[in-house]
């Protein structure tokens, strides 16, 4: 079987992208190791900035995001005791963020592609791409019990970091810059209204705490935790107390409810380069991975894929390659600069289990800043919201 574009992964990277070609005549495949029940359930990121919105908007796949996601038009921070209220349309011109899962991003393009009578492969376990130095890389991989193969024009990886696209860039030209940070996430879904309307980004001695939702009915919330943590050993009263204790301001309260799910997550930052080589692109945590407190992972990687739509229809259309040879140079320029920015937002809310006093009045010092210039604030706001595609 042959087609214009494989791609490897069916999350929501793989399936955008997918539906942009789709739309626009480009032959493509998609190849995803699990069942798609699986992948419909798959819970991750909640928050969508405003290129990512505008982005399924075109595709036709925003009817259910425009009728259910929660509109945000700012975050709060709270620090000693203190809140401040950053508000995105106005130190951004407009742009805001949307509060709607993954795993219903993940559902509505499903939905769509299959009824489009799109390619997509659930159970497909790719074991290798060979050829991508060629004008005709080859996908082998199996489905429903056969041995099967995939040859392409072009080859995506939206297959995450341990996914075997990246294994197609030889070790000699890819190169991977990390960092991995001293503390976790402990995170738990609850069947309680949020307490806030906004998302609270609180600064603590006790540790970083996140006040999120996922609907109006039930709320999101993290608690920074050591490294290692085994969610077995919080009782519910006592993941109810710390976030209390952490997010403590006069005249607010805490709403509890029953945790229904809770899990820890590690924290680290990953960039590998170059995100192309031959006919295969890398995209979303197959290139990039973002420790989640500036809410980038998602939208990373649905600009990735954006980019490279744009870049394969003009190939299709034109014959044009500029944009393709482009790719890499013109997504690292802006993975770069969201890992900056959710490396500052981590440091600057955490509290690293080596801190010094010098290095906590630097957190505060930082807060202070944002909460009395526009211009620090305007900066928060804008890689938070994101920036512009080019």
């Amino acid at each position: 079987m042959h087609t214009t574009v494989g791609i490897i992964g069916g999350g929501p990277a793989g399936l955008l992208l997918s539906r942009l070609l789709h739309r626009a005549g480009v032959d493509c495949v998609v190849l995803e190791s699990r069942d798609r029940a699986y992948v419909e359930q798959r819970q991750r990121a909640g928050i969508l900035e405003q290129s990512t919105v505008d982005a399924l908007r075109e595709a036709d796949a925003a009817e259910r995001l425009d009728a259910e996601g929660l509109v945000h038009d700012g975050v709060e921070l709270r620090w000693e005791g203190r809140a401040h209220r950053i508000d995105f349309p106005s130190l951004t011109g407009g742009r805001r963020v949307w509060v709607y899962a993954q795993t219903e991003v993940v559902k509505d393009l499903i939905a769509l592609q299959t009824a489009a009578g799109a390619a997509l492969h659930f159970g497909a376990q790719v074991r290798l791409v060979e050829g991508a130095d060629t004008d005709r890389p080859t996908i082998h991989y199996t489905h429903e019990g056969q041995e099967k193969t995939l040859t392409c024009d072009y080859v995506v990886g939206c297959d995450g970091f341990h996914g075997v696209t990246r294994t197609a860039v030889p070790e000699g030209v890819r190169r991977t810059y990390e960092r991995v940070y001293p503390y976790s996430w402990f995170g738990i879904l609850a069947d309680v209204a949020p307490s806030c309307d906004e998302l609270i980004y609180a600064h603590s001695p006790r540790g970083f705490a996140l006040h999120s939702m996922r609907s109006p009915e039930v709320s999101r919330l993290y608690l920074q935790v050591p490294n290692g943590t085994d969610p077995a050993d919080w009782s519910d009263e006592r993941i109810w107390d710390e976030l209390d204790a952490r997010f403590a301001l006069d005249g607010w309260k805490l709403e509890r409810g029953p945790i229904t799910s809770r899990s820890v997550l590690p924290m680290r930052s990953s960039v590998t380069e170059p995100m192309r080589y031959g006919r295969v692109f890398l995209a979303g945590d197959a290139a990039h991975i973002v420790p989640p407190t500036g809410a980038k992972g998602l939208n990373l990687a649905a600009a990735d894929v954006i980019v490279l739509a744009r870049a394969l229809i003009r190939r299709h259309t034109t014959g044009s390659t500029d944009l393709l040879d482009a790719y890499s140079d013109t997504c690292l320029r802006r993975v770069w600069r969201a890992e900056h920015f959710s490396y500052f937002m981590t440091t600057t809310l955490h509290t690293d289990p080596d801190q010094s006093a010098f290095d906590t009045r630097l957190q505060i010092s930082q807060l202070d800043r944002i909460s009395a210039s526009p211009h620090a604030a305007a900066e928060l706001a804008m890689n938070y919201a994101g920036l512009p595609l080019p």
